[in-house]
């Protein structure tokens, strides 16, 4: 019994572009959905009062830092 494969390679110009044109703009919606939770969290730390934040363990100072750490998962330097 004989078998026959025949694996089509994506080389053509057309759709590579096209891939690499899919790949920026998944990218960008990452980037986008990523920047959203950082000023969403950070608007929603702003509007608590500094007795809201004390009792949270936190003050003003450190709200863009938590905000960070809450969208990218790392600390910022």
């Amino acid at each position: 019994m004989a078998y026959y494969n025949d694996i089509a390679q994506r080389s053509d110009l057309v759709e590579r572009t096209l891939g690499a044109v899919a790949r920026f703009f998944e990218a960008a919606a990452e980037r986008h959905a990523t920047r959203r939770v950082y000023r969403t969290t950070l608007d929603e730390l702003n509007t608590l009062t500094n007795r809201e934040l004390a009792d949270l363990g936190m003050h003003r100072s450190e709200l863009k830092r938590v905000a960070w750490e809450s969208a990218y998962g790392t600390a910022s330097n």
